[in-house]
């Protein structure tokens, strides 16, 4: 399996790039997963308090999350990426 890594600040065209990769390969041969889906669950926060967050700062992201989901991945592991919602936010829970 090959793990490919899109970086870049919001708008940078990381979409873009993934897209044009998924094109050069069979259909169903490339999975996703979007950094979005990773962000910390601020539910205790008011929609307000959200807005202020600098969802671009690296302790914005579950990164330890995201990297045992790249792991699992890689070893056969299905997965549930959780879902991430600035205004609704429904993360998975962790075992």
């Amino acid at each position: 399996m090959l793990v490919i890594g899109v970086a870049g600040g919001t708008g940078s065209g990381k979409t873009t790039v993934v897209r044009k990769i998924q094109q050069q390969f069979p259909k169903g041969e490339v999975n996703v997963l979007s950094h979005d889906s990773y962000y910390y669950d601020n539910k205790e926060l008011s929609l307000e308090e959200r807005r202020k967050k600098n969802y671009d700062h690296p302790d914005a992201i579950e990164f330890d999350l995201m990297i045992e989901d790249v792991k699992k991945l890689k070893n056969g592991i299905s997965i549930k990426e959780p879902v991430y919602s600035f205004y609704y936010l429904h993360p998975r829970k962790r075992n």
